[in-house]
């Protein structure tokens, strides 16, 4: 079940409910956005255990997403189609983003209301935890210009560094810059100069060709930098741009590792089916997470590549790739948590009940992570990462503790 469809599919069972089931659709589809958790579920001993032996200060989410709708200065821009019922895939994808992000009910403050939020579920994490907010580049063609009217949605690299900036003890920031650009490399000189920790690519959506040699120099940049490139591998539904599909193949982030860049590739790929380009032209299509697989095995490649867990747990993943990720413990020190916030919040997306059938999760967990979603999307995912199995084998602590990643090497 691939992600876009799944959100469309749900919104239109909502309407199609009608006023008569209205209170079945917001328990099931609808984030009902509570706020303070209750005393029985703070100090639940499945809460607390997701605590147990980790640095709270050392646990950064690496993949969270800003979003909104340009109401508050921010800069961010939103495709016109997402504001339009003529185009509904687009419009009610905006409107789970936002209410997944607790924002759908703020007219004139969006943007502030999602920032809002994001306090709101840091508070209800342990001291010093702290989320990576995301910058979102416009698509580019292939001479470097900016392509508005391709892009679904821009979060500028200003308005992310300015949030995290104002709130240092909840963020860090992650740039996003197009290396089709005139002025990728000064551009990229300045997000680090201004504090990003890494930068972030979805390659079809942008435009971005990784194996194009026109992304070399930005390459160069980053290794020399010591910036990580977070990028999208994989099957892509959500986001629509100029690019082509077959730029998230996972084997065309060999140029960047080539040019010694740390590349971490979102959701260790685990959605969708890529070309095995390693075959040749005409060579058969392979499951996206295979091709991450084999790269994850290539000796040269052992202190350059690695993967993010975020979006690993939603219901269009296959859960033998769940399994792997826990299986493969020499991959652990390669791992590195993150939630895709506000994919959390979409209610649909995740099925607690359903990891637990599948022997991934114990049952006595699933009333416990249910209420936890209801009032902090963020916690959820964290608690529930941290006590999936695969028989006696779970995420090694290290995999939460992904601080020390982002700390780039003297110059």
């Amino acid at each position: 079940m691939n992600r876009r469809p799944f959100i469309l599919g749900a919104a239109a069972a909502a309407m199609l409910l009608g006023a008569g089931g209205t209170a079945l659709a917001r328990r099931t589809l609808w984030n009902p956005c509570r706020a303070s958790l209750p005393p029985d579920i703070t100090g639940h001993e499945i809460v607390r255990a997701a605590w147990e032996g980790l640095d709270p200060a050392q646990v950064w989410d690496c993949h969270a997403h800003l979003a909104g709708i340009g109401d508050g200065g921010s800069g961010v821009n939103i495709t016109p189609r997402m504001l339009s019922p003529l185009h509904p895939t687009e419009y009610f994808q905006r409107l789970f983003y936002l209410n997944a992000g607790c924002a759908h009910e703020a007219p004139g403050r969006v943007d502030q209301s999602y920032v809002e939020r994001l306090h709101n579920l840091i508070d209800g994490m342990a001291t010093g935890f702290k989320l990576m907010l995301l910058a979102f580049e416009r698509t580019h063609d292939a001479q470097g210009q900016a392509r508005p009217e391709l892009t679904a949605f821009h979060i500028p690299n200003a308005y992310a560094r300015d949030v995290a900036r104002a709130h240092p003890t909840y963020f860090e920031w992650a740039c996003s810059i197009h290396p089709y650009r005139p002025d990728c490399v000064e551009a990229l000189e300045a997000a680090a100069r201004d504090g990003a920790r890494a930068v972030k690519w979805l390659p079809p959506a942008m435009g971005i060709d990784p194996a194009s040699p026109a992304c070399d120099r930005f390459y160069a940049a980053l290794a020399r930098l010591d910036l990580p490139l977070i990028t999208h591998a994989g099957e892509e539904k959500a986001v629509h741009g100029a690019g082509q599909p077959a730029w998230g193949n996972p084997l065309r982030l060999r140029r960047a590792l080539d040019h010694g860049v740390r590349v971490v590739i979102a959701h260790c790929a685990s959605l969708g089916e890529d070309q095995d380009e390693d075959r040749g032209r005409n060579a058969p299509r392979v499951s996206s997470f295979s091709l991450f697989s084999r790269l994850m095995g290539e000796q040269r490649y052992a202190t350059l590549l690695f993967g993010d867990i975020s979006a690993i747990n939603l219901r269009n993943r296959d859960l033998a790739v769940i399994r792997q990720l826990l299986e493969r413990e020499d991959w652990h020190p390669r791992l590195l948590f993150g939630t895709d916030y506000p994919l959390p919040g979409i209610l649909p997306l995740v099925s607690a009940r359903q990891l637990a059938r599948e022997k991934l999760l114990d049952p006595a967990a699933v009333p416990v992570l249910e209420t936890l979603r209801e009032h902090n999307p963020l916690l959820f995912d964290f608690v529930l990462k941290r006590h999936l199995r695969a028989g006696h084998r779970r995420f090694a602590t290290g995999v939460f503790e992904t601080r020390h990643f982002f700390d780039r090497k003297p110059a």
